[in-house]
């Protein structure tokens, strides 16, 4: 039996026939989502960070590609409660995308659950992951900021600040679609927290930039690809659809930022952060096994995780979230033999042909320009 979280769905869908939600912890109060106020326990953390602070007194110095960045950026500003179906809410007994998508389809385990089981199981995944878009977002409005602080030419600093109000918008969008439409998230995986934390810590931009603009905002694009392609709910592929457009333009500034930096570079810094790379790569693929849904649930979590590492469909998900990445990592000429290599390793070589930033970049404006031109005005 799946213990699920009592407000996952109706409780019509998951009561006993005493009429408590099925799965309910011991200690937890009928009608209060386990886990619900997770997200928030504890509340406040705080790191020690060692970060320069720049001025930048060449206010007629140049760079017109950032330059256009930010003006497309101005331009691309976009209200929440103006744009987006607000009003409607998703079907929670309806599966969130293509059940051979779900990380235990077609295993032993799965095939024992009942329906409501997958569905209630659907739902957390779900929630999971929209979490961990929620708890990444923070990371990159906190990223953006120090971004603002050290880089060294304005260009750079006006575009960053915008890019400040593009996080601190998905913060407000993930979280209010998490808590009024599923009603419950999921605290940060441990993964995620250790890349994030590498970032912020780090004293040196150029790490930052590679860390949040290229590493985790191109992990974040691919996975709000599949999100808009597959999901059955409007709302939240309108979301995705609004949020990918500005991800676009954050991995194109990071870039514009480093593709000449690197090249004046000596051999050790360039193998550096190729290192850097490569690790945040493996902690963005050992994210993806949903080891806070088993625990929650009940299941042996070391058995689905072992099934969401070898499922099919999950192994061709965490390798097409690299989609993104590989062609910036190329872009920047921080793909050597060596990292070559270490890419081919985890399977993900083969996008070092896939769609490059700036390409990906003119798609999502003309995305865009469709999604403007079919909006009412006001």
């Amino acid at each position: 039996m799946v213990a699920v979280a009592p407000a996952v769905a109706p409780a019509s869908a998951l009561a006993t026939p005493s009429g408590t939600p099925a799965g309910t912890p011991s200690g937890t109060p009928s009608g209060t989502p386990a886990g619900a106020d997770a997200v928030a326990a504890p509340s406040i953390e705080t790191l020690e960070t060692i970060l320069n602070v720049t001025y930048t007194w060449g206010y007629q110095d140049s760079r017109d590609k950032l330059r256009d960045l930010y003006v497309k950026a101005t331009r691309s500003q976009w209200q929440s409660d103006v744009v987006l179906p607000w009003h409607l809410s998703p079907d929670l007994e309806a599966s969130m995308g293509p059940e051979e998508l779900m990380p235990l389809f077609g295993s032993p385990i799965w095939n024992r659950l009942s329906q409501r089981e997958r569905t209630a199981i659907n739902l957390e995944t779900t929630s999971w992951t929209l979490s961990q878009f929620l708890h990444g977002e923070q990371g990159a409005l906190l990223a953006a900021a120090q971004l603002v602080d050290s880089v060294q030419d304005l260009d750079s600093k006006l575009y960053g600040a915008t890019q400040v109000v593009d996080e601190a918008r998905h913060v407000d969008v993930y979280n209010r679609y998490l808590h009024e439409k599923i009603g419950f998230a999921y605290p940060i995986n441990p993964h995620l927290k250790t890349l994030l934390d590498m970032i912020l810590k780090d004293s040196r931009w150029d790490m930052k930039f590679l860390g949040m603009q290229i590493m985790v905002e191109g992990l974040a694009l691919a996975a709000f690809g599949m999100i808009r392609m597959n999901t059955p709910d409007p709302l939240l592929r309108d979301l995705t659809a609004y949020v990918m457009g500005d991800e676009a333009r954050h991995v194109a500034y990071g870039v514009l930022s480093l593709r000449d930096y690197y090249k004046d570079q000596p051999e050790a810094v360039r193998r550096e952060r190729e290192d850097f790379v490569y690790e945040a790569a493996r902690l963005m693929r050992d994210r993806f096994l949903f080891q806070e849904v088993w625990e929650k649930t009940g299941l042996p979590v070391a058995e689905c995780m072992d099934i969401a590492l070898h499922n099919q469909g999950q192994v061709m998900f965490r390798q097409l979230l690299f989609a993104k990445i590989v062609p910036a990592i190329k872009k920047m000429d921080l793909l050597s033999d060596r990292q070559r290599t270490r890419f081919a390793e985890l399977g993900i070589l083969q996008f070092e042909h896939a769609t490059d930033p700036f390409a990906e970049l003119e798609r999502e404006e003309q995305a865009a320009a469709r999604r403007a031109a079919a909006t009412p005005q006001a």
